[in-house]
């Protein structure tokens, strides 16, 4: 209305004024004030944006049944809402010329395909935020999102999506966010995102899908970023070693797609007995899982182990192939080949690929070979793990023991020793002399009782009574004598 008026004004008025002809030229670069603009928007022909409402930079056509993308959209769209319509497959430019483009939607549709080339000559860098959730898509095809690389978030949960290609999510190098929750998965390419590929992605969630086994080699060497914000809960994991100790690792470390939904992590029981397990709450399922060689193998990535004589201890054959067809194999060390339920008792070998040293021992040390072939996909993985069997060194106790027990033994003799050196002195007396005058033995008796007192005083607390008569005592080689008896 302002600039229809200004027009009039400038029709009418017989001397125009400067500021009024100003005004009208900028009323005409607006393009969200023009008049053509708002009438393709508002119109009601199906063929063009029928029904669609516009606000500033915003276009939302919901919930008007469209069964494809209406033509000639206004180019200074900055979002778009196509949800909520029944389009069933984007065509090649279908979004041609919305060069501002930054937010599109296109949940609760029936999409079924996206053909090469429909996000060309769009905003292409520029649009950060794709909603395809709640539609029929069931393979993502490497051409998909080829040329959106400026695409931070990827809405993909509840569609039929059975099949990630491996190329599907390449070139977005700065997606945060991905969501693919609800769906039918049975494998996802993990190998695929990289540090450098995907510097940025936070978050990959896969949860509620039909995961049978996790690639723990590939998960193990994703991003430190990725894995923190990686969600698996209500999948159908196999029951195994490998997935519990991948998950009790990251609980550890304090992720919150584990603490957040530790009632929502199940896997699942094949076999005689079918049935679900919530391993957060029934850990002794897996009291026999080895989890600390595989929480070194975690940390480490590496393909090493160490055992102690006598120990039992549990290889895991790491594969990214998986399914029911898969079938295992390992070697041992000395060429014997090693298939479910094991051989001699000493190899114990599971269903899932898993092998036991039952007691391990010196010759089980050296390089186990680990097969896993897809019957059905024809395809072959190995895997080798160094099994280093370290001796028990059972002396070093008994070692301490009997040095214990030695120098207890030798202070015992030595104190005995001591005192018979001190108590049983022999007399150095060589012959006895006749019986002195009372006067002569008195005399004698007091200098030898000083003499006496005289060397006492110094090994003995009291002095020796005499040295000969039945007080007399016993010589040390008639001890030696009797303890010899």
């Amino acid at each position: 209305m302002l600039c229809v008026g200004c027009f009039l004004q400038g029709v009418v008025a017989p001397a125009p004024s400067w500021w009024s002809v100003a005004l009208l030229l900028v009323c005409l670069q607006l393009p969200w004030l023009s008049p053509i603009q708002a009438t393709i928007c508002l119109s009601q022909d199906s063929t063009q944006t029928g029904g669609c409402l516009c606000a500033s930079d915003i276009i939302s056509c919901t919930a008007l049944d469209l069964d494809q993308v209406p033509g000639k959209m206004p180019v200074y769209a900055v979002t778009l809402d196509l949800s909520h319509n029944q389009i069933e497959q984007l065509r090649g430019g279908a979004f041609e010329g919305l060069y501002r483009l930054e937010t599109l939607r296109l949940a609760h549709n029936q999409l079924t395909t996206i053909h090469v080339g429909a996000f060309q000559n769009t905003s292409g860098a520029l649009l950060r935020y794709l909603d395809l959730s709640s539609n029929q898509l069931r393979v993502l095809k490497q051409h998909y999102f080829q040329d959106l690389p400026g695409l931070e978030e990827l809405l993909l949960f509840n569609n039929r999506i059975v099949q990630v290609e491996s190329r599907a999510l390449a070139g977005l190098g700065n997606l945060r966010k991905a969501y693919l929750s609800h769906n039918r998965l049975t494998h996802f390419p993990f190998f695929s995102i990289q540090e450098h590929s995907h510097p940025n992605l936070s978050m990959l969630d896969l949860s509620s899908n039909r995961l049978l086994k996790l690639p723990l080699e590939d998960i193990s060497n994703l991003p430190s970023l990725v894995q923190r914000g990686l969600y698996l809960h209500n999948n159908s994991l196999e029951c195994e070693c490998s997935m519990y100790g991948l998950f009790r690792y990251w609980e550890k470390k304090g992720y919150a797609s584990v603490r957040d939904f530790r009632q929502e992590h199940t896997c699942r029981v094949y076999g005689i007995q079918k049935g679900t397990v919530r391993f957060f709450q029934h850990g002794s399922y897996f009291d026999k899982c080895n989890l600390t060689a595989l929480n070194e193998q975690l940390r480490e990535q590496n393909s090493s182990v160490s055992v102690t004589v006598g120990k039992a201890v549990l290889l895991h054959c790491l594969t990214t192939l998986i399914g029911r067809s898969v079938t295992f194999l390992w070697v041992s060390p000395n060429q014997e080949y090693v298939a479910p339920p094991g051989n001699n008792g000493s190899l114990k070998m599971f269903t899932n690929g898993s092998l036991e040293i039952v007691a391990a021992r010196a010759e089980d040390s050296g390089i186990y070979w680990c097969m896993a072939l897809d019957q059905k996909q024809q395809r072959n993985e190995t895997r080798e793990i160094n099994v280093t069997v370290v001796p028990h060194h059972e002396s070093e106790p008994h070692e301490s023991f009997n040095t214990g027990f030695t120098t207890l033994l030798g202070c015992v003799v030595s104190l005995v020793l001591v005192l018979m050196y001190l108590y049983l002195t022999p007399c150095h007396c060589p012959t006895c002399r006749k019986a002195p005058t009372p006067a002569t033995a008195t005399t004698s008796l007091g200098n030898e009782a000083g003499v006496g007192s005289g060397q006492s005083s110094i090994l003995t607390p009291t002095p020796p009574t005499t040295t000969e008569g039945p007080g007399r005592k016993i010589s040390l080689s008639n001890l030696y004598t009797l303890l010899s008896r």
